[in-house]
């Protein structure tokens, strides 16, 4: 049984339930848009979704523009590799593939590495450590964000939602890094 919503300038005026082909139950000029179960009397219909009066409808590009703000955020906020507190913003992610790159390249290389908390010297094995661990953590954010589009595109996703299932970037206990 599909339920329907009889729209009359954008709310939905009447609900009906029904298997039969609704475009020939009623006059032509009737404006009957198929609507999830929770759908009731009174929701506004933008042209893509209902929502209760009064609520706020955010456009589909809209939520997904804020699913893509939430990655880049959770993406930038540092991770934890071996005691060593690491940025993950762009930047560093960039300086960090690069020297990721001389330590494959010299299996002996070493260099002075600022962490969060100051400069520790650090070789290949190491850096090629860091730079699998914040490549890790980037990849989990995107892939996060792909989880939550499809939950929209599914008419599934929900507002907390967002807030929900990112990778764990909490900064360390102090005593972890001593």
């Amino acid at each position: 049984m599909k339920k329907y919503a009889l729209l009359y300038m954008g709310k939905a005026v009447q609900l009906f339930e029904t298997d039969g082909d609704i475009k020939t139950m009623f006059h032509p000029d009737m404006i009957w848009i198929e609507c999830p179960g929770e759908v009731e009397e009174g929701w506004l219909y933008d042209g893509k979704q209902f929502a209760p009066e009064g609520a706020p409808i955010v456009s589909l590009d809209e939520l997904k523009d804020a699913v893509a703000a939430e990655r880049f955020a959770r993406e930038g906020v540092g991770i934890v590799v071996d005691g060593l507190q690491i940025e993950t913003t762009r930047d560093s992610q960039a300086l960090i593939a690069s020297t990721g790159l001389s330590a494959v390249l010299d299996p002996e290389y070493r260099c002075n590495f600022k962490t969060v908390g100051g400069f520790v010297e650090i070789g290949a094995a190491q850096i090629i450590t860091i730079a699998k661990a914040v490549r890790a953590h980037v990849q989990a954010c995107f892939d996060r964000e792909l989880t939550l589009l499809c939950a929209i595109e599914a008419g599934e996703y929900h507002d907390e939602m967002l807030s929900q299932g990112w990778p764990d970037s909490s900064p360390p206990d102090p005593a972890e890094l001593q």
